[in-house]
């Protein structure tokens, strides 16, 4: 099986610049776990939703809040952004994740076609979810 066929094509993106409250902002309104750092088309960096919390306060929203904790939220994505992110591409097979998984402590791999354009993301998440869904099939 290829990583095309199961991979989550709804990918969202954010610059190297852009700050880690809207970051935060996107993390707390959709169910992505990772974002991709993306400048002028080029993949650079992945920011998880673990990279945030690390980089962030843990008095942001309390009311011992100060201005140094919501001072974090000016971060730039950059700062905290896993660089050199591993990847493959649309043909690769899902055995070939499963091995880069198991070989990188990462959590999801950017999907670049043939020639360098970001076309999905897959997760560990992904990959059990396809899998649960063939054992299903084949005990029907």
């Amino acid at each position: 099986m290829l990583v095309k066929h199961i991979m989550s094509r709804n990918v969202v993106t954010v610059g190297l610049d852009d700050t880690l409250a809207l970051v935060k902002e996107i993390f707390d309104h959709s169910k992505f776990h990772h974002l991709l750092a993306m400048e002028q088309g080029e993949l650079l960096g992945v920011v998880s939703d673990r990279d945030l919390f690390k980089a962030l306060s843990p008095n942001i929203g309390t009311s011992t809040e100060t201005y140094k904790d919501t001072a974090t939220l000016n971060k730039r994505v950059h700062q905290i952004m896993s660089r050199k992110p591993k990847y493959l591409r649309e043909d690769a097979t899902v055995d070939a994740a499963i091995a880069m998984f198991t070989e990188h402590p990462i959590s999801c791999i950017p999907i670049l076609s043939e020639d360098d354009r970001l076309v999905g993301i897959l997760s560990w998440r992904d990959i059990l979810r396809s899998l649960h869904s063939r054992h299903s099939d084949e005990e029907s």
